[in-house]
């Protein structure tokens, strides 16, 4: 048998199988992704006060509830993700240059499995969000760089080095 990595969403005859993770001991995870969103300067011009209000509410605010409510749904949404009760879910907004908006996601579980879906597609949500509720203004919006910051628990920690 080979030392190299594996996909773990495979059975033995190559089929879509969910990973097995009833004889794991449940450990405390933490899961951070982030999304950058390019919104552009005239849109950012009318963030730089505060939160943009808009009819559907405040762009941030709005955005931050829905990362949570994508990260609580992560497994609705990914085939194969394991239901978790999240212990917590953050999400964070903050301007980032002259035009655009970092998300940050961290999501936290005392389970078998970890949190890294539930923080990407929290971000991922809030990314879309911000898009959905600014596209009246400019259709030219970016959404970038969505990726895992770092994890800690199971297996092995990871920590982007950038």
């Amino acid at each position: 048998m080979s030392d190299s990595p594996k996909l773990t969403h495979l059975n033995a005859a190559g089929q879509p199988a969910m990973v097995d993770v009833g004889a794991k001991q449940p450990t405390r995870r933490v899961a951070r992704a982030r999304s950058r969103v390019v919104l552009g300067p005239e849109i950012m011009a009318l963030v730089q006060e505060g939160d943009l209000p808009t009819r559907k509410g405040p762009v941030f605010q709005t955005a931050i509830l829905a990362g949570i409510m994508g990260a609580k749904r992560t497994s609705e949404l990914i085939p194969l993700c394991h239901p978790l009760g999240l212990d917590n879910c953050r999400v964070t907004i903050e301007v980032d240059g002259p035009d655009a908006v970092l998300i940050e996601c961290t999501a936290t579980v005392t389970g078998k499995t970890g949190v890294e879906m539930e923080a990407l597609t929290g971000a991922s949500v809030a990314a879309l969000t911000i898009y959905d509720m600014c596209k009246a203004l400019s259709h030219d919006i970016l959404i970038q760089e969505t990726r895992l910051v770092s994890k800690t628990g199971g297996k092995q920690d990871f920590h982007h080095a950038g």
